[in-house]
């Protein structure tokens, strides 16, 4: 990025759009796993715009998608019916597992969430939420106000009350030391207990692997055992899939499935990977709740024909090539080779996750206090040798995200994994 660029940029944005890097880059193309910036440096791509370049960077057959789309029509808006967005709304109804679906499309996760949290509260007549702690939903006035995460939350106001369940960050907090079994029974102790103090909320918004929050998730089946006692008061279960959606997680297409005993969530939110960099976010939900709304609503860029191309070519290359399972055989043995590489670094604290995503969390040695220099100082030195990485953490965590997009095959994911372990090293 030149001096001219970033000066333009502090002068004009706000302070508080964050820039990775102590000198910023800026990407000027891609190609595959790797991109480019404006001085001709290539790297490694191993956090894909957030999570949001799912297949490949410059996938031609997206481009082409794109391209013929954009020759035909770019937009007209929900007001006129829509080919490309009842054809990708259908897959995703499809796909959700959730009966009788109904499916709605925004431009952004946040957007996404805003609308759950709107038909959740509508359909149930209560603007008390459940959230968990750690959680991020996005940066909308409503998605910030259940956000159980301090640093993504500017501002105590919002249209919703919100109260923070345990659960979602195993390895931390009261109940770390017990076993997974007694961590659950915990948690779901803790949600009766604190039913039993407030008028019943309208439901329970979680990811099935926090995000923001640094890649945390709780034991197999937490939420399975959540929805038992959500179920005894008509409470809703939204999925926050936004990162975990679309078979990142390799065992699973969407995150739920791994709590999924008693069936699907009420609603589930996507976006970020099924455009592969296009703006598309949504929400499915059963019939009787989507269509609870008893007033006019359109959306004017939700569902654009563009994007929707862009979504269903993803979405057919996606399932053609099984990048689920390529997520679940690459994204095991590179984890396995994070943790080897860790073990001999002391400032690393846990290196977890599942199928591309990944999280290695850093503190000051011996010790659980987050050490966000370090963090910061492996962040640099990843980006010199080639790599870039993503972070992420809540209260007091500190944690380097890895995901890549899900067509990483085997060599790079080694490439990867050597410069992030030399990387790790230099802040010994």
């Amino acid at each position: 990025m030149t001096d001219d660029l970033l000066g333009r940029h502090r002068s004009v944005l706000p302070d508080w759009l964050a820039l990775y890097y102590e000198d910023p880059i800026e990407i000027t193309h891609g190609e595959g796993r790797h991109v480019w910036d404006a001085h001709g440096n290539r790297y490694l791509d191993f956090f894909g715009g957030i999570l949001t370049t799912m297949t490949a960077h410059a996938l031609p057959e997206i481009a082409k998608a794109v391209s013929e789309q954009a020759g035909r029509i770019i937009h007209s808006s929900t007001l006129y019916l829509n080919r490309p967005m009842v054809e990708l709304a259908e897959r995703i109804a499809q796909l959700s597992g959730i009966p009788d679906a109904r499916v709605f499309f925004t431009t952004s996760g946040t957007e996404a969430n805003d609308t759950a949290l709107l038909l959740a509260t509508t359909y149930r007549r209560s603007n008390t939420i459940l959230a968990m702690r750690n959680s991020y939903h996005g940066r909308s006035f409503s998605s910030v106000g259940i956000t159980g995460n301090r640093g993504w939350s500017p501002t105590s106001l919002s249209p919703l009350q919100t109260l923070y369940v345990h659960g979602g960050v195993r390895t931390r907090g009261p109940y770390a030391a017990l076993s997974d079994a007694d961590f659950i029974a915990a948690c779901v102790e803790d949600l009766r207990d604190l039913l039993g103090h407030t008028r019943a909320p309208a439901a329970l918004i979680a990811e099935p692997i926090q995000g923001v929050g640094g890649f945390t998730a709780p034991p197999d089946g937490l939420y399975a055992a959540f929805r038992e006692v959500l179920d005894e008061h008509g409470i809703l279960w939204i999925a926050d899939e936004v990162q975990t959606g679309w078979g990142r997680t390799g065992e699973h297409f969407w995150g739920w499935q791994a709590h999924g005993r008693n069936g699907p969530p009420d609603l589930m939110t996507f976006a970020k990977g099924i455009g592969n960099g296009m703006s598309i976010g949504g929400v499915v939900a059963r019939s009787e709740i989507m269509n609870c709304l008893d007033s006019n609503s359109i959306s004017t860029f939700g569902g654009t024909q563009i994007t929707m191309a862009a979504g269903l070519a993803n979405l057919n290359y996606l399932v053609e090539h099984d990048l689920q399972g390529n997520s679940r055989r690459v994204g095991g043995l590179l984890i396995e080779r994070l943790r080897s590489a860790a073990a001999q670094v002391p400032a690393v604290r846990e290196v977890r996750g599942r199928g591309l995503m990944i999280g290695i969390e850093v503190t000051k040695p011996g010790t659980d206090e987050a050490d966000h220099q370090a963090a910061t100082a492996v962040l640099e030195a990843a980006r010199e040798g080639g790599l870039l990485l993503g972070k992420g953490g809540g209260h007091n965590t500190s944690c380097l995200r890895v995901a890549p997009p899900l067509s990483l095959n085997v060599a790079e994911a080694e490439e990867g994994a050597e410069i992030l372990e030399n990387a790790l090293r230099s802040i010994q």
